[in-house]
């Protein structure tokens, strides 16, 4: 059993509750029926059909037989007393828990090929290679997208399907770390690589399918045509956003000393424009860190984060506790009886 709520306080504790407390108003019922019914009995006969306890007496002494039948009026009273609790259905309810709200499935796929190993991003005033910049940044995006389903693709040669689509946010977040430049080759399979995103996305019911490519070169290795693999992509109601990394300048020296070169000049801006036009996304250029931060805050705002989340307590019927020892009592007492009678 279960609750849900969606404004219910987080910090309410756990608790027994009943579904019918109502019930509690049949507790007196035997002792009603004894007396409306106006029949006399003994002690001995009253122990074996009212459930609930006798005066004792106040004689100083008691005889054998009168502690019998206190003994099993007491157990008739637990028995009735038990009977009605179960009746009542107590609840057990736990604490609130939040429930992962139904957002998206979001497929990240990562370029690991050898231009990735480019040293044109800086962070904290150090010069780092473009996929340790994309991991710094994409961190923190993954840890905002609270309620999506991501996936993590890795291409080079060949696309690997790295982590499939799950909420465990912090997993995917660790697998991306771990990733190495060249682990799936040096060259650029940018087609192949939205076609594994696509058979991995066709399957899934939800709606909000979202793929984000992220590479600095060409398609250069591969069996798909990334145009291709985008109109498969566009047809199954994908949405592609592809973002271009590199810097468009920067110094190096040599032995003719300091020269300016193009670093991204083997990018495909125009695929990757036309991909995410032919599926209804964007394309962005990350130029620098900076850049890149606008980019992944500017798809927090493309793709908004659900804000409605729902709230679970978990429910469990305790009702068959008192009704076992309801029914355990019972048995003590009709065997009692009939043991008696056998003698």
């Amino acid at each position: 059993m279960s609750g849900l709520d969606q404004h219910g306080d987080l910090g309410q504790a756990a608790m027994i509750n009943f579904e019918w407390p109502m019930m509690l108003l049949f507790l007196p019922l035997p002792l009603l029926v004894r007396y409306f019914s106006g029949v006399t009995t003994s002690n001995r006969e009253a122990a074996l059909r009212v459930p609930f306890l006798e005066e004792f007496s106040t004689q100083t002494a008691m005889s054998t037989r009168t502690m019998s039948v206190a003994w099993k009026t007491l157990l008739a009273t637990m028995a009735w007393a038990l009977l009605v609790l179960a009746v009542m259905r107590p609840l057990w309810i736990g604490e609130f828990i939040e429930l992962p709200v139904t957002g998206r499935d979001m497929m990240m796929v990562v370029d690991l090929s050898g231009s990735m190993q480019e040293e044109d991003f800086i962070i904290n005033n150090q010069r780092v290679d473009r996929l340790t910049a994309l991991k710094y940044v994409a961190g923190d995006f993954i840890d905002r997208r609270v309620g999506d389903r991501i996936g993590l693709i890795l291409f080079g040669d060949r696309a690997y399907l790295q982590a499939p689509l799950t909420l465990d946010r912090e997993t995917v977040k660790t697998l991306l770390y771990e990733s190495v430049i060249g682990l799936a080759g040096r060259a650029t399979a940018i087609g192949d690589a939205i076609g594994l995103a696509v058979k991995r996305l066709r399957d899934q019911k939800n709606s909000n399918r979202i793929l984000i490519l992220l590479t600095d070169g060409a398609n250069s290795a591969g069996e798909v045509e990334p145009l291709e693999a985008a109109k498969l992509a566009a047809k199954e109601g994908l949405k592609i956003y592809t973002i271009g990394i590199g810097a468009d300048e920067m110094i190096i020296e040599s032995f003719f000393g300091a020269q300016r070169v193009n670093p991204s000049a083997d990018l495909d801006e125009d695929a990757l424009t036309n991909i995410a036009e032919l599926t209804g996304g964007q394309y962005f250029r990350a130029r620098d860190t900076e850049a890149l931060n606008k980019i992944y805050a500017k798809l927090d705002e493309l793709e908004p984060i659900e804000q409605d989340v729902k709230r679970f307590r978990p429910m469990k019927s305790l009702f068959y506790w008192p009704l076992s020892l309801s029914v355990l009592l019972t048995a003590i007492l009709l065997l009692n009886q009939y043991f008696r009678r056998v003698q």
